[in-house]
């Protein structure tokens, strides 16, 4: 019995270790290292967002079953999410073509 307890531990562990590793610290390819979110976790109705060239940006906001809880197109840094009820959201920015996701955390 300790042999095939052995034998499923030592299986397990190879199987582990044979998986990709990602590094989260570098932006994935299409992603600009200078997009901000703040505040996050957001406490009140308006979160900032932030790029490189601050231009008209087209928001959507997803839920965590991947349907679409909010659309916006804004052309300053704020955006309103009084909308939104508390929750974890993930937050698609796409500016100049260009597509940027974040999650986004509303208490």
């Amino acid at each position: 019995m300790k042999k095939c307890y052995f034998a499923l531990l030592l299986l397990f562990a190879l199987s582990s270790y044979g998986q990709e590793v990602t590094n989260s610290n570098n932006p994935t390819a299409g992603e600009k290292s200078t997009f901000q979110l703040y505040p996050n976790p957001a406490v009140n109705d308006v979160v900032y967002i932030t790029t490189t060239n601050n231009g008209k940006k087209d928001i959507i906001v997803y839920d965590v079953f991947g349907e679409t809880v909010l659309t916006d197109r804004i052309a300053s840094k704020t955006l309103n999410i009084s909308r939104l009820v508390a929750g974890v959201y993930v937050l698609q920015v796409i500016e100049n073509g260009e597509t940027m996701t974040r999650k986004l955390v509303v208490r």
